[in-house]
């Protein structure tokens, strides 16, 4: 299984970003997509989360209100719309997918996702 990140980049305090994710090697219909960012310094923190197509969504309460998480019907893509894009935004990303232990409650940790992507940067300057 493979998952690769897309959309990042440099961008101005207030402006937007689309993070794409595509996963190879397998579908997440029924599983859980998210998406988690690291600053300099800091450790992975969780950012959003879908449990699976058509199911519940998670977001860090910083993000609510600017970013939106969407998956594609075919299970194989997630999404990152990130609006309103402050300076303490920026950090690299990470598309994750699939649970580690099937039923899981932990969507918003990283020990709860089996799969992760390289990641792609994001950078907001003020």
């Amino acid at each position: 299984v493979q998952l690769v990140e897309s959309g990042g980049g440099l961008v101005l305090a207030g402006g937007s970003l689309r993070l794409s994710c595509a996963a190879s090697g397998r579908t997440f219909s029924n599983s859980r997509m998210g998406w988690f960012r690291q600053a300099p310094g800091k450790q992975r923190e969780f950012v959003a989360a879908s449990t699976r197509i058509g199911g519940s969504e998670y977001y860090l309460d910083s993000v609510k209100g600017r970013f939106t998480i969407s998956r594609d019907n075919a299970g194989k893509m997630v999404f990152l719309q990130m609006n309103g894009l402050k300076p303490e935004d920026t950090a690299v990303y990470y598309c994750a997918a699939g649970a580690v232990e099937p039923g899981s409650p932990r969507y918003t940790e990283p020990l709860g996702y089996r799969y992760w992507g390289q990641g792609t940067q994001v950078t907001v300057s003020s």
